[in-house]
């Protein structure tokens, strides 16, 4: 049996093994080389990985703390949808609505509503109230004519007392048996005068009574036709501000929708925001650890975070005296924070969210390092600096610190190279 094939194959593959773990060895020093020689503040191909070294410089050093809020204007107002006097809880239907966007001026209509329900229940209750009037005057004229006539029986029962009082004076000169008919008839006058006058008495308290009953139902009637009528000059709301307008957003078939035309409204329901878009300001809550910072007047860097490239001017005008509890820990408290907006813009608009910076200090011409090529010893302070291939530590005296950076006062020149990321332990 020939096994020279085998045997010469068998060498091949070992010599090909050798030559790739060779070639694969040369691969590993090339790169590793290219790494070494590369440039220490120019950022790895990757560009995930961070920058190994910072070339010191002198420029403006800025310590400034960084808030987030949101964009409202300082004069507003809401328009929603009214709510309507009475039993009537319906919903409204808007038959006009302003667009989106549009300047108005006051008086100006913004919405109206269908008043035809409302103008139909002030025709309804006018019709009653007429109604309940000629029920009165007629209840009136008739108890009038009662009464002229109860005085005229009251007036016959007094005569038939007076005629039997007369008689009743002759009965020491007629006979026994009619002086007793005469002292009969004297009483039968008296009691007959008595019961009318009581009748009479009681009659008149009922007739009032039902006069009095017909006037509330009148004056019932008078306030619903008031209240609908009052209703119906509410189905037409204008503008009491100039500005422009802002539609609001409503829930509407599981998402969330700008008002519409033809649609229904439950009262009180908001509608539409009137805003100057020439007075802006950003409401912003401030943690308790930076607001001790913050002073009314300092000014303010406003950004807003839907158009990175606009950027306005401002300045606190009012800081919250009294904190409210933080939603992430109850230990924490939120200070409310207004600045005021320097200028205008078409994109500058309410509930923007916005960023606010807000300078505490500024050195100009400063030497300024990362914070992170800062290495702490005690009261001492180190950074690393490179000499030729390497790098070594070297003392400084800082000066002031902000939250990514640092002044070097001393120890260090301009253009020297520091390493970053020396520590895990950074400057406090």
């Amino acid at each position: 049996m020939d096994t020279s094939q085998p045997r010469r194959a068998r060498k091949r593959a070992a010599v090909i093994a050798v030559l790739l773990f060779g070639i694969g060895i040369l691969g590993a020093l090339f790169v590793s080389n290219r790494r070494v020689g590369a440039d220490p503040e120019t950022p790895q191909a990757s560009g995930g990985r961070q920058q190994t070294s910072f070339t010191v410089t002198r420029r403006d050093f800025v310590r400034a703390v960084r808030l987030s809020g949101t964009v409202e204007a300082i004069e507003s107002t809401t328009i929603s949808a009214p709510r309507l006097s009475g039993p009537n809880t319906a919903s409204l239907v808007i038959t006009r609505l302003v667009r989106a966007g549009s300047g108005v001026q006051p008086g100006d209509l913004i919405v109206e509503f269908d008043r035809q329900q409302q103008l139909s229940n002030a025709l309804e209750r006018r019709a009653e109230l007429n109604d309940l009037e000629q029920q009165i005057r007629k209840r009136e004229a008739q108890e009038t004519a009662a009464a002229a006539r109860d005085d005229g029986e009251i007036k016959l029962a007094e005569s038939s007392l007076a005629r039997a009082q007369l008689e009743v004076s002759k009965n020491e000169l007629i006979p026994k048996i009619n002086a007793e008919k005469n002292t009969n008839a004297l009483e039968q006058a008296r009691a007959t005068l008595k019961q009318l006058t009581t009748t009479f008495d009681l009659k008149r308290k009922a007739a009032e009574a039902d006069i009095s009953i017909l006037r509330i139902r009148r004056d019932r009637a008078e306030n619903a036709m008031r209240q609908a009528e009052g209703n119906a000059d509410r189905m037409a709301i204008k503008s009491p501000i100039g500005g422009m307008a802002v539609l609001k957003m409503v829930w509407k078939s599981n998402n969330m929708a700008e008002v519409q035309e033809g649609e229904e409204i439950r009262a009180g329901v908001p509608i539409v925001d009137i805003v100057n878009p020439n007075a802006m300001q950003v409401r912003a809550r401030v943690n308790q650890a930076d607001v001790s910072h913050l002073r009314v007047g300092q000014a303010v860097r406003v950004g807003l975070d839907a158009y990175p490239e606009l950027h306005f001017g401002g300045r606190i005008s009012q800081i919250s005296p009294l904190g409210v509890i933080s939603s992430l820990s109850p230990k924490v408290r939120l200070f409310v924070v207004l600045v005021d907006v320097d200028g205008s813009h078409p994109n500058l608009m309410p509930d923007l969210t916005a960023s606010l910076d807000v300078e505490l200090q500024r050195e100009p011409g400063a030497l300024v390092v990362p914070r992170d090529s800062v290495r702490r010893d005690g009261a001492r302070a180190f950074v690393s600096v490179q000499r030729g291939s390497s790098f070594e530590d070297r003392e400084i005296k800082l000066g002031a610190l902000s939250a990514h950076e640092a002044i070097v006062a001393s120890g260090i020149d301009e253009g020297a190279v520091v390493a970053r990321h020396v520590s895990s332990r950074v400057a406090r």
